[in-house]
């Protein structure tokens, strides 16, 4: 498995979790584990994948926009998070914040398997791809 490959994986589930969440109602039980799981897998993925392929894409001169680019919506993902976390989960307004998420982390997600990847794949060698998915996926296990 390359570090593409494993990425992929957490990146359905973070698009089955964002529809699930979409799909719950009010303050319910479903919502907020579902809700739960989805922080958990965000935090989980962008912790390792900042580690193991934004840091060492950094590095390389063409990488290095790109990678800025996609830390920020990290960024903006934990922002929604915390927004989401500071709202009653009953409230109006937090099933317009969890949609602004989804498409947030969609469009995250969409960017890197059709752009970023490919240029990511140019930079690393094979062996390379082979340890970062190595290395993410221990890590995004102790994060789980």
């Amino acid at each position: 498995m390359n570090i593409f490959e494993a990425l992929r994986e957490s990146h359905d589930k973070q698009r089955i979790l964002c529809q699930q969440l979409l799909d719950t109602h009010g303050d319910s039980l479903e919502r907020r584990e579902i809700f739960t799981a989805l922080k958990q897998e965000l935090y989980a993925h962008s912790v390792a994948e900042d580690r193991y392929l934004y840091i060492p894409m950094m590095f390389n001169d063409t990488g290095l926009d790109i990678t800025r680019h996609a830390l920020s919506e990290h960024h903006e993902m934990d922002e929604l998070v915390e927004q989401l976390e500071q709202t009653e989960l009953s409230n109006t307004g937090w099933l317009a914040t969890a949609k602004k998420l989804a498409d947030v982390v969609h469009h995250h997600l969409k960017e890197e398997e059709h752009g970023f990847f490919q240029q990511a794949g140019k930079i690393l060698s094979d062996r390379d791809k082979q340890q970062l998915a190595k290395n993410y996926l221990n890590e995004y296990q102790k994060y789980l």
